[in-house]
């Protein structure tokens, strides 16, 4: 599996990081995938929205996955996903790259960038909670509450214990009136959506047990000493 994470100017740090140090100790641990930092267009170095500063592996090319961080929405400004929002330059590659098979799932704020793709259209989708009331005024169907969330689960791995909680549409709809369980992820399919920031691990955990082994998500979320959160599946 070709897994590239879409960097640019204001990125978020820890949205694209962290999902790249859980793929990267996943190839370690023997998983038939690889994981690049990309950007859109050449250049030698990003500069994150905390003053990180990387230096991309290459241009955005056809990967079977594409990851889009979020970062800097809240600043209204040039830098971060509010400023590539209002240029339009990341979103069209997005849907190119949808419309070609690819699989696209985004980090926090970066579910703006999808939903200004038009990928997000009638779908179920989660976002950091200081841009949900963006998210909300779009066509897609944000998840907010899911009732009894935990009551559903899966088990995966080398222990007999439910990681994590799997929620299915079929069961709960979209939001639910209350919740003390918020998803991190929102799984539709080929298009996924995660929540604020440390999210983007259990976006990547969640997408190693779905297209490889729960065995290895288990063994990656051990290493990185992780306890994973709620998945939305419709």
């Amino acid at each position: 599996m070709e897994i590239e994470i879409l960097l640019y100017e204001g990125f978020d740090e820890l949205d694209a990081i962290g999902p790249y140090e859980t793929f990267q100790t996943a190839a370690e641990a023997g998983g038939d995938l690889a994981a690049s930092l990309v950007t859109h267009h050449p250049t030698e170095r990003i500069t994150a929205s905390h003053g990180l500063r990387v230096e991309p592996d290459g241009e955005l090319s056809e990967p079977d996955l594409l990851v889009v961080p979020g970062g800097g929405w809240s600043d209204r400004n040039d830098r971060g996903t509010w400023g590539e929002y209002e240029r339009n330059d990341i979103p069209p590659l997005l849907a190119e790259r949808y419309d070609r098979g690819a699989t696209v799932a985004s980090v926090c704020t970066g579910a703006m960038l999808s939903e200004r793709a038009g990928l997000l259209d009638g779908r179920p989708a989660i976002t950091h909670a200081s841009a949900l009331d963006d998210l909300r005024e779009t066509a897609a169907e944000v998840v907010e509450n899911v009732e009894n969330a935990g009551e559903k689960r899966i088990t995966s791995g080398r222990t007999n214990e439910a990681v994590p909680r799997v929620v299915d549409s079929e069961e709960h709809g979209p939001s639910g009136p209350t919740s003390e369980t918020v998803p991190r992820v929102v799984d539709d399919g080929d298009l996924l959506t995660a929540g604020g920031v440390t999210s983007g691990i259990d976006l990547a955990l969640w997408l190693l047990e779905r297209e490889l082994s729960g065995g290895l998500a288990e063994e990656v979320a051990t290493t990185l000493e992780y306890e994973r959160g709620a998945v939305y599946r419709s």
